[in-house]
């Protein structure tokens, strides 16, 4: 009889999550920022006091939330981008969008802002705190995927991928129990996420690029299906105790890089788990990042700074550098040339 083939171990390495969390090419990096902010003041920010915060650098998580860059509303008032894209995974809670072209938007429970930087913008990301009764809670995950050369100076564009339109499935194993994936980009099986924007990476058909979440039910199995060969592939473990990949028995709180061209065995414990995989082809070109800017050379980036300190990237339109779109919780997007878009649920 001829003996079964060794089992191929699929995870590479795997190292503690830190701040932010490392990526693979054609990644940058990715944060995942979740805050039990308390109940809302008049001024849409925490009816908390702000003593003993570092105040416009606020990232050490005093009371399990942060102001960020914000003084009022916390968030991310104006600031600038060239050459790169940004993608908002919002779970809970709500993101008010500012930037420079005049465009706005309200998102969160489930929607996606996707950006396109490209040749540059600036836009602020606040975390308006609309309930004065009780808790704000806010979790996202925002991710920056880089742009090839020929598309770093792309015009820039924002597209909202809405709740709704955001594929999800549930698939059970032997026993019934549940793994819930759901794709932001990347296909499953027949399920098709709606298309990136037009000059991304993730546009081209060959790329792989991929972004899910994952949620195994206790003691759920689940098998990750291979990706293309050539193509990097990160998970998250941000949630759960221990999770089993393939005989790999992996802790709580890991950036787990993985061999992508082998389908994978996962097991959660019984915790459950919840992980964020990012996949795609790399670019490899070189990168060089300043700050917000992520060029090819040092050269590009003194000139993106030289285009900016000139043209502030067409400016900004608002009043405020922190804008917040009032009181009422409905999500919606304000197009540039004032064309409104809602979710249809």
């Amino acid at each position: 009889m001829t003996p079964p083939p060794p089992t191929v171990d699929a995870v590479a390495h795997f190292e503690p999550l830190r701040f932010p969390w490392q990526t693979p090419d054609p990644f940058l990096f990715c944060v995942h920022h979740d805050d039990a902010y308390p109940a809302a003041n008049a001024d849409f920010g925490p009816a908390a006091s702000l003593e003993g915060r570092q105040m416009g650098q606020d990232f050490a998580g005093k009371d399990g939330w942060r102001m960020y860059h914000g003084h009022v509303v916390p968030g991310f008032p104006s600031h600038p981008h060239r050459g790169f894209e940004t993608v908002t995974v919002v779970r809970r809670g709500l993101i008010d969008h500012a930037d420079s072209l005049g465009a706005a938007a309200r998102y969160g429970h489930g929607d996606v802002q996707w950006l396109t930087a490209g040749r540059g913008i600036q836009h602020a990301e606040m975390f308006p705190l609309l309930n004065r009764e009780g808790a704000n809670p806010v979790e996202l995950f925002q991710i920056w995927l880089n742009l090839p050369r020929q598309d770093k100076m792309a015009q820039p564009h924002f597209k909202m991928l809405w709740a709704d339109t955001i594929p999800h499935t549930t698939e059970r194993d032997a026993q019934g129990r549940t793994t819930e994936v759901m794709m932001v980009a990347g296909r499953l099986g027949q399920q098709t996420p709606p298309s990136p924007p037009p000059s991304s990476w993730a546009s081209r058909p060959d790329t792989d690029v991929a972004i899910w979440t994952l949620k195994l039910a206790p003691h759920a199995e689940w098998t990750l299906p291979a990706a293309a060969p050539g193509s990097n592939r990160m998970l998250y473990f941000f949630s759960g105790e221990t999770l089993c990949i393939g005989e790999r028995t992996i802790p709580a709180k890991q950036a787990i890089t993985m061999r992508a061209d082998v389908a994978t065995r996962l097991q959660a414990d019984a915790q459950g788990a919840e992980l964020l995989m990012l996949q795609g082809r790399p670019i490899a070109e070189p990168v060089a990042q300043y700050g917000p800017f992520v060029m090819n050379t040092m050269q590009e980036i003194q000139q993106t700074y030289a285009d900016y300190q000139r043209t502030r990237f067409g400016g900004w339109p608002w009043t405020r550098d922190d804008p917040v779109h009032g009181a009422e919780p409905q999500r919606f997007a304000k197009r540039p040339d004032g064309q409104i878009e809602k979710p249809v649920a």
